[in-house]
């Protein structure tokens, strides 16, 4: 472990960005080179006294998935991943071989999307990055820890009131049973161990998960339209398209809307409320 070189990657890394690179506005009256610290401490969901210390060599060993919330904030390649792993004291491979790394590419595809929700979604139904307005639609998903990383876990083993809530109740069997699926094909191409703790406990805690997983089915999709509900916007009715990252099956998903129907102009507005947010957060400290 090396925190006075980590701490220096850090920083050559965060002023070799651009405000443009992580679809950031850039104001008139900015001077900073690269990103400021207070933009990648808030992407990263850290302190920027805390990323100050880091990039100082003088912060506590930051935890694995500090790292990689830095890495992703900071588009680091695999490479460069790695190497920072490597510096601040972790192993160069994520747990049970599941890779939650997004890439470059895939991230700068997420920056591009400013007017219309997107995610990137991992191999166990994981919240890897979400844009403004999706996190407008669907709330902050890419926070959770241990077993709640999982939306599978989120929606059989907590009820998920909430997560439900963001769906008609006619999409809720399907949805279910897609959300199984998917995590039988990820068993297929992740070691098994990596899946076992989320099966085991949901096969014991749901006896709706452990029905469906059952059933055995790998080969089943979402509709092309999803009825969500919003809590305040109301029912949205809108189309889903995605993106597979192939080498790490990362999936972006982008949601839009038909032009000119009612879930086009409430979709506008959530677009709105992100762009103020942006706004608020691109203008320089007074």
């Amino acid at each position: 472990m090396d925190l006075g070189q980590a701490g220096s990657f850090l920083r050559t890394r965060r002023e070799a960005l651009q405000p443009e690179d992580i679809g950031l506005r850039r104001g008139s009256r900015r001077r900073t080179a690269g990103l400021r610290r207070e933009e990648v401490a808030l992407i990263a969901g850290m302190s920027p006294d805390y990323l100050a210390r880091l990039e100082r060599g003088t912060g506590s060993q930051p935890s694995l998935q500090m790292v990689a919330a830095l890495a992703r904030a900071l588009r680091l390649s695999v490479r460069e991943r790695d190497h920072l792993l490597q510096l601040t004291g972790h192993p160069p491979v994520g747990p049970a071989g599941v890779d939650a790394h997004v890439s470059p590419g895939l991230m700068r595809i997420l920056d591009s999307l400013t007017d219309v929700p997107a995610q990137v979604m991992g191999g166990l139904g994981e919240t890897l990055a979400q844009n403004g307005p999706a996190v407008a639609l669907f709330g902050e998903e890419t926070g959770y820890e241990g077993l709640s990383r999982s939306a599978v876990y989120r929606w059989f083993a907590e009820g998920a009131p909430a997560e439900r809530a963001r769906y008609a109740i006619d999409e809720h069997d399907r949805h279910g049973r897609v959300l199984v699926a998917q995590l039988r094909a990820a068993a297929a191409r992740h070691a098994p161990a990596s899946i076992e703790p989320l099966v085991s406990t949901l096969t014991a805690r749901s006896p709706e998960f452990a029905a469906i997983w059952q059933g055995n089915e790998v080969d089943l999709r979402y509709t092309e339209t999803k009825h969500l509900v919003h809590p305040e916007v109301g029912d949205l009715w809108l189309h889903c398209q995605t993106v597979i990252d192939p080498e790490r099956f990362h999936a972006l998903l982008v949601l839009t809307a038909t032009p000119g129907t009612e879930s086009a102009d409430k979709l506008r507005l959530l677009t709105v409320v992100n762009d103020y947010n942006l706004e608020s957060f691109s203008r320089p400290p007074s």
